[in-house]
């Protein structure tokens, strides 16, 4: 294989792409609703900008309180623009995912259906190139899109004369490469079912059902399978009952006689021991429901792209290598899953009979 002819195919498909009114089409809507989500993100910023300047406010009155040693008068945290790019999420997830599968659904059964696979290959170029240039081309023109989003929403922040700090410019650019990330995912199922179909139809069906099944039924299917493997959860242990204790005293009227209290204080220690015990087995029982139900839902795009766009679109008090650390499973769920489906288009198209 050469990098040369796989280029030229790549460029190829850039440009068919951006030539599409299919894919112009959808990328204008993608673009429109982004910045509507902006605005929206951009409201909750000036939000939170306000809450936080009074807070600062309020925290300079009781300076000397909490020189003093107050701790409870913590001093609040700035917010952040990444408001802004949070509300992307959800736009990337529905109108990205289809930008994605419009790209890649006719990639090859469009060349099947005009019969110009045969002549392309007649050329001096070999199959692998062929299909590593028109995945190329596609995943380029994903980026593409994804970047000119980022600068659009970028460019409105900064006439608006909010400027991203260093820490957040790089947030950002994580952003838009998580984004890029979840947006290959799909096409590289639109272009493994382009492969393996001969009309263009079939493989948009067959791709949305993937979709419908890995979106909808997989984290359904994640927790059936979560509560079949941990099992039953532990029982709460019960109350301790109450332990009727006589107390005698001597009564002016009716001579000796006795009255009987109740006194749970008896069972109390090991009742409080069982508590605990239930508690931490409980909390096993959690973490062991939770791991095997994530593992089963990391296959799906959607909940890996979730998990980690959270963590970067809003920043806790960690580390940035923290924050990805604690979402690394989400990060390889995006690599390996269209790995697996390139693989299986590359595989497919190496083997095609054309004729």
């Amino acid at each position: 294989m050469t990098a040369g002819r796989s280029l030229i195919v790549a460029a190829k498909e850039f440009s068919d792409l951006f030539t599409s009114r299919r894919f112009l089409l959808i990328f204008a809507l993608y673009l429109i609703i982004a910045i509507i989500g902006m605005a929206q993100g951009i409201e909750r910023y000036d939000d939170a900008l306000a809450s936080y300047n009074k807070a600062m406010q309020a925290a300079d009155e009781y300076r000397d309180l909490q020189n003093l040693g107050a701790w409870w008068l913590e001093m609040p945290g700035k917010p952040s623009i990444l408001y802004v790019f949070s509300s992307m999420t959800g736009t990337t997830m529905t109108l990205g995912a289809l930008l994605a599968i419009a790209t890649g659904f006719d990639l090859v059964t469009r060349e099947k259906e005009t019969r110009s696979l045969k002549t392309l290959l007649a050329h001096p170029v070999y199959r692998d190139e062929v299909i590593v240039g028109k995945a190329f081309g596609g995943a380029a023109a994903l980026g593409v899109v994804v970047g000119l989003v980022l600068a659009v929403i970028t460019a409105v922040l900064l006439v608006l004369s909010i400027v991203p700090t260093a820490g957040e410019v790089v947030r950002i650019l994580l952003f838009g490469a998580i984004s890029l990330l979840f947006l290959v995912a799909w096409f590289a199922v639109a272009l493994a079912f382009s492969t393996v179909t001969r009309e263009s139809g079939n493989a948009l069906i067959f791709t949305l059902v993937i979709v419908f099944v890995i979106s909808s039924l997989l984290p359904v299917l994640g927790a059936m399978v979560g509560d079949a493997v941990a099992g039953p959860p532990p029982q709460r242990p019960e109350s301790p009952q109450e332990v009727a204790v006589d107390v005698v005293y001597v009564s002016s009227s009716t001579g000796e006689s006795s009255v009987h209290r109740a006194d749970s204080r008896q069972q109390a220690p090991a009742w409080n021991e069982a508590l605990r015990d239930y508690q931490e087995d409980l909390a096993a029982y959690t973490a062991k429901k939770r791991t095997l139900t994530d593992v089963i839902t990391l296959l799906s795009p959607q909940k890996s792209y979730q998990t980690v766009a959270d963590v970067i679109s809003a920043p806790q008090e960690r580390s940035l290598p923290e924050s990805l650390g604690s979402v690394w499973a989400g990060i390889v769920g995006l690599i390996v899953f269209p790995s697996v489906f390139f693989a299986a288009a590359y595989g497919k198209f190496m083997r095609m009979d054309i004729r």
